[in-house]
C-alpha cells in the first residue's frame, strides 16, 4: 500500500489491527463421555462456525445532507458491520461535521441477538484521486478483515440488506464480490422535471437489474453504491495485476473495471436476489448528462479494442459484452426513431403518406413492455406505472439518453482530455451548459436535412422514401420483435 495521507479520525485509531475487535473468538469442544477426554475426531465438528468480520468503507464528499440518514441505516441493519469508516474528501460542507456525531461505539439488539460496532470518521483533507482515493484508503483500514462493504454517502440499503449480502458471497467461495439490487430513492423531490427524471431513472435502473437476475444474477458491474466484496478476491486482483491498490484512478467507472479484474482473477461477480437499497438520483437535465455520459465514456473505454492494455479479453470480455450490446441496441434506438420522423416529413412534404394500423403495434408492444417494467418494481409506485404506461414520457427520456450517447462517443473519438468526474460534481452544483449540445446538434441536422431535401426533384424524393420506408419497416419489425420476447420473459419471482 501507499504511504496514506494525514487525516483527522473520530475516535481516534491506535494504528493496530482493532478492526477484527467483531468477530467471534470463542471456541468450545466436546469431551469424550467415557473419560472426559477430548474426541479429536469430533473437536472441529463442534467448533461453531466463525462469524465472517465486515469492514464498511464510505467515500464521502459533501454528503452532509445525506450521511446521516446513510449511517442511521447501517445502524438498523440486522447484521451490522464490525467497523464503519467514513472516509470524507474534499469536501466543502458539513459532512465532517455530521459524521462526527455519529463516531464511536454503537450497539443494537438485533433478531440474531445484540450486536456492535464501532464507526470512524475520517478526513483526509485534499485528495487529489477523489472517491477513487477515498475507497482504497479505506480498503488499507480493513484489508484484514473477511469482507469489503463498500457504500456511497447518498445510499440507504434496507434493514435486511446487509445480512443477504453476507448470506450470499459467504456461501460459495467463488464468489469475489455482490452487488445489491439498486433502486432510485424518488422520495422529496420538487418540481415535474425532478419527476420525470426521477421515474426514467428508476425505470433504466430496474431494466438493467432484472436483465442481470435472469441471466444467472451474473452482475457485469459492482457498483460502489451498495457492494460486498471479498477481501482475498481484492488481493488477488492486486496479484494478478500488479496494482498496489484495488481502484485505479485512470478509469472513469473505477467500479466496472475492478468488477472486470475480479471476473479475470476466476471470480464470479453476482447481483443479490433479495438486498436492496436506494440510491441517490439526478434531479437536474444537467447533472443526469454529467453522470450518464462519464459512465458511457468509462464504459467505451473498456469496451474499445487496445485502449487498455490492462484489460484481459477485450474486447469481449464476459464482463463487457453486456455493454456492447447496450451500444448495439442504442445505436437501432437512434436508427428507427430518426428514420421514422426523416421519413414521416418527407412523406407529408409531398403529400405521399398513407396510414397504415401496423405502425400501432411497435408502440403498443413498448408500453406493455415499459408496463411490465414497472410491475418488476420491487418499490413500484403510481408515477412508475405512469411513466411506464404513457409513451410520451418514456419516448422523451429515451430521447435524452440517446444525447447522452452521442456525447459520449463524440468524447472518445475526439480524444477530448476532460476530468469527468469534476464535470459531473460542477454540472450537480448546477454548472454547465454542453447538457444542451446533443439537442443543438440535433436541430442543426434537422434542418441541414430539410434544406437538402427541398433541393431534391420530387423522382428522387419519391425513390428515397420507396427505399426509407421498407427498410425501416425491417428494423422496426426486428425491434419489435426483441421488445415482445422481453415482454414476455418470466421473471421467476425476482423483483428489481
Amino acid at each position: 500500500m501507499p504511504p496514506r495521507p494525514s487525516d483527522h479520525t473520530w475516535p481516534v485509531t491506535s494504528g493496530g489491527d482493532g478492526a477484527r475487535s467483531g468477530a467471534a473468538t470463542d471456541q468450545f469442544v466436546r469431551l469424550d463421555a467415557r473419560d472426559g477426554e477430548q474426541a479429536p475426531l469430533d473437536q472441529a465438528a463442534d467448533q461453531p462456525d466463525q462469524r465472517p468480520t465486515i469492514g464498511c468503507v464510505i467515500p464521502a464528499y459533501n454528503e452532509a445532507e445525506t450521511i446521516g440518514g446513510v449511517l442511521d441505516s447501517l445502524l438498523m441493519q440486522t447484521r451490522l458491520p464490525d467497523v464503519i469508516h467514513v472516509i470524507i474528501n474534499n469536501t466543502t460542507d458539513e459532512s465532517v461535521e455530521v459524521a462526527s456525531h455519529y463516531a464511536g461505539p454503537h450497539e443494537r439488539m438485533t433478531p440474531s441477538g445484540k450486536q456492535q460496532t464501532v464507526i470512524y470518521v475520517h478526513d483526509i483533507g485534499k485528495n487529489p484521486d477523489k472517491k477513487v482515493g477515498a475507497l482504497n484508503y479505506g480498503y488499507g483500514l480493513v484489508e484484514s478483515m473477511d469482507y469489503l462493504l463498500g457504500v456511497d454517502g447518498d445510499t440507504t440499503p434496507e434493514p435486511d440488506a446487509l445480512e443477504h449480502l453476507v448470506d450470499e458471497i459467504s456461501s460459495d467461495d467463488r464468489i469475489g464480490g455482490i452487488s445489491a439490487i439498486y433502486s432510485i430513492d424518488d422520495s422529496a423531490l420538487d418540481g415535474w422535471t425532478a419527476k420525470f427524471l426521477i421515474a426514467g431513472q428508476r425505470a433504466q435502473f430496474s431494466a438493467f437489474n432484472m436483465q442481470n437476475l435472469l441471466k444467472g444474477r451474473n452482475m457485469a458491474v459492482l457498483g460502489g453504491q451498495f457492494s460486498i466484496f471479498s477481501t482475498t478476491a481484492l488481493r488477488e486482483v492486486l496479484r494478478t495485476t500488479h496494482q498496489r491498490t484495488p481502484w485505479v484512478n485512470d478509469s472513469e467507472v473505477e467500479d466496472s473495471l475492478l468488477s472486470l479484474q475480479i471476473k479475470s482473477a476466476g471470480y464470479l461477480t453476482k447481483i443479490s436476489a433479495r438486498a436492496y437499497a436506494h440510491v441517490g438520483g439526478m434531479t437536474t437535465l444537467r447533472a443526469l448528462d454529467a453522470q450518464q455520459v462519464k459512465w458511457n465514456y468509462g464504459a467505451i473505454d473498456l469496451m474499445w479494442p487496445g485502449q487498455r492494455g490492462d484489460t484481459r479479453g477485450q474486447p469481449f470480455h464476459p464482463n463487457l459484452r453486456l455493454r456492447w450490446f447496450e451500444h448495439g441496441s442504442m445505436v437501432l434506438n437512434m436508427l428507427t426513431r430518426l428514420g421514422f420522423m426523416l421519413l414521416l416529413a418527407g412523406s407529408l412534404s409531398i403529400s405521399a403518406f398513407v396510414f397504415s394500423p401496423w405502425w400501432l403495434i411497435p408502440p403498443a408492444v413498448a408500453i406493455w413492455l415499459n408496463f411490465r417494467v414497472a410491475r418488476s418494481m420491487a418499490f413500484a409506485n403510481r408515477r412508475d406505472y405512469v411513466f411506464g404506461s404513457t409513451l410520451v414520457l418514456a419516448e422523451l427520456y429515451m430521447w435524452i439518453r440517446m444525447g447522452h450517447f452521442v456525447r459520449a462517443w463524440w468524447k472518445f473519438f475526439s480524444s477530448q482530455q476532460t476530468d469527468n468526474w469534476a464535470a459531473q460534481a460542477a454540472a450537480e452544483r448546477g454548472k454547465g451548459s454542453s447538457y444542451l449540445y446533443p439537442f443543438l446538434v440535433l436541430a442543426v441536422f434537422l434542418a441541414a436535412v430539410a434544406a437538402v431535401w427541398l433541393q431534391l426533384p420530387i423522382d428522387l424524393q419519391s425513390d428515397v422514401l420507396s427505399v426509407g420506408w421498407p427498410v425501416l419497416g425491417v428494423l422496426t419489425v426486428l425491434q419489435t420483435a426483441w421488445m415482445a420476447l422481453k415482454a414476455l420473459r418470466r421473471y421467476r419471482g425476482y423483483k428489481a
